[in-house]
């Protein structure tokens, strides 16, 4: 494990693979970089991977008052430590700030992003306006348990009678000593609607990939792409949201050698 320090001190963990153009990866959700792990290890044949944890996840640091643009610091951070360019993939909630990172000019040379959570009129109801505020006050009151349910069902959209036995899964008790950062991540979408005017500013080289199986998130990866000034699109048939590695890591690396 290796640490850079952001603009504001605070430590940033990351874990370096492998040789060639430098990649980092962005994590979503309530995720540290041990979600990117295995996917990590298969790019780092082609790549020097920046595998790291957002702030607030993991091993890195957490400093208070938390901001939408220390995100972006955190990344001008590791573009710096990997010679000041890279390529970058986003995943689900990483591929909004991936695409946000871009769209404010940072050193990208290349993006991806899978399934970002952008919510099109029409495509599924929308995430309810108090969410922020009622994870907040969740938070508040130490319900970390009760603001994963609350993710789950208002903002990835599962429905409810299925939610309760997910807390039985393997690493829930990771994901809720994380849940604070779902704060974070509603303040940088907000109430899930595409920022076209601002995402069309990006001029880098882009692929917008789904699966296919999560017909909102399909609406929305079209949306992107079609907003984007030539990015390409790809859909990896009957992928979940929670995407194989196997399966996009030839995706991504076809598309950033190629």
């Amino acid at each position: 494990m290796n640490k850079v320090i952001s603009a504001d001190g605070t430590p940033i963990a990351f874990d370096r693979l492998g040789h060639g153009p430098a990649l980092i990866l962005i994590g979503g959700g309530p995720t540290d970089r041990s979600a990117n792990a295995t996917l990590a290890d298969l790019l780092s044949e082609h790549f020097t991977v920046y595998n790291y944890d957002r702030r607030g996840r993991g091993d890195s640091g957490d400093t208070t008052p938390y901001a939408v643009d220390r995100e972006y610091e955190d990344i001008q951070a590791l573009i710096t430590e990997a010679g000041g360019s890279a390529l970058v993939y986003g995943t689900s909630g990483g591929g909004i700030i991936a695409l946000e990172a871009a769209a404010r000019g940072l050193s990208i040379t290349g993006l991806a992003v899978w399934e970002p959570p952008y919510i099109l009129p029409g495509s599924r109801p929308a995430v309810p306006a108090d969410y922020a505020d009622r994870l907040a006050r969740l938070l508040d009151e130490d319900r970390r348990g009760d603001m994963l349910d609350l993710f789950f069902i208002a903002a990835v959209g599962i429905p409810e009678e299925f939610v309760a036995p997910m807390r039985a899964m393997p690493g829930r008790s990771a994901m809720e000593a994380i849940a604070h950062t779902l704060v974070y991540d509603a303040a940088i979408t907000g109430d899930f609607s595409l920022p076209a005017d601002r995402i069309a500013t990006v001029t880098v080289p882009t692929v917008v990939i789904d699966g296919g199986t999560t017909p909102w998130l399909t609406v929305a990866a079209e949306a992107v792409a079609a907003t984007l000034p030539g990015a390409r699109r790809h859909t990896l048939d009957g992928q979940p949201h929670n995407v194989d590695p196997t399966a996009i890591a030839p995706a991504l690396t076809a598309f950033f050698t190629g």
